[in-house]
């Protein structure tokens, strides 16, 4: 029996929405972070995390997002990401645990990762990671993503900025990777790397996440901007002539004294 199955089967949670709840079948998975030890790479692994995103949760778990090669930063915490216990500089790697406790307790000293402290990253970093995050979702939903050459460019993006050549951006860990989107937020002026595309209208919708500095806010300059169209064309009420109360209650006082006189 498969994990999948287990989990199903212990947890109530229908098969489908488990993979649902995976990135399996994903466009994006050739941009997931290796867990574990692959031959080439020591035994390392880059399972990313924020602290403070683990701190609230409830029951705190590991995010989908966490595992992409593309993400650095937590938005929400405007903080940088890590992939290493603050305590002991091992790898995350929840899976090995001897025991059976919460995941956000490192497995190779117990340290509580919620007391992690919080990463600080440039705004102008965190801008260009929400865009190419924001960029690759939206052309995973519209099923794009697999027929243009924005993966291979994004993880082509350590020899692009002269960084680290010939090695792909999932085999670095997170801090390497933040240097690698620090050089690439210099060059504000030359994103044609992220924004050409054969498709014209991929790369407008491109253009116009980065210049507006995400989907969101993107979103937001629509809608205002669809909400001023539509006032300008809402017929204009002109007001209708109006009389002073006191105006009129003279008027018809002094006909009622004389209703042959004229007012």
């Amino acid at each position: 029996m498969d994990a999948v199955s287990v989990l199903s089967e212990h947890t109530g949670v229908l098969v489908p929405r488990l993979w649902a709840m995976s990135l399996k079948g994903s466009p994006l998975k050739r941009l997931l972070l290796p867990l574990r030890d692959d031959g080439r790479r020591r035994g390392s692994t880059w399972l990313q995390f924020c602290s403070q995103c683990l701190a609230e949760d409830a029951q705190p778990y590991f995010r989908r997002q966490w595992r992409l090669a593309n993400r650095v930063s937590c938005q929400h915490h405007r903080c940088g990401l890590r992939d290493r216990c603050p305590s002991c500089r091992s790898r995350i790697a929840v899976f090995n645990q001897v025991e059976l406790v919460p995941q956000h307790f490192c497995a190779t000293c117990g340290f509580d990762l919620r007391q992690a402290s919080k990463v600080p990253v440039s705004p102008s970093i965190r801008s260009l990671d929400q865009c190419v995050h924001d960029i690759c979702r939206l052309e995973a939903i519209a099923s794009t993503l697999l027929k243009n050459s924005l993966v291979r460019r994004l993880l082509a993006i350590p020899d692009l900025c002269g960084q680290y050549p010939t090695v792909s951006l999932v085999r670095l860990s997170t801090s390497a990777r933040v240097r690698c989107f620090a050089r690439l937020a210099i060059r504000q002026n030359d994103y044609n790397w992220l924004i050409d595309d054969d498709d014209a209208v991929i790369a407008v919708w491109r253009r116009s996440i980065l210049s507006a500095g995400g989907h969101a806010p993107f979103i937001e300059l629509l809608a205002n901007a669809l909400e001023r169209k539509r006032r300008r064309c809402l017929p204009v009420k002109r007001p209708r002539p109006t009389t002073e109360l006191s105006t009129f209650l003279t008027a018809y006082l002094r006909m009622m004294e004389n209703p042959r006189r004229s007012v």
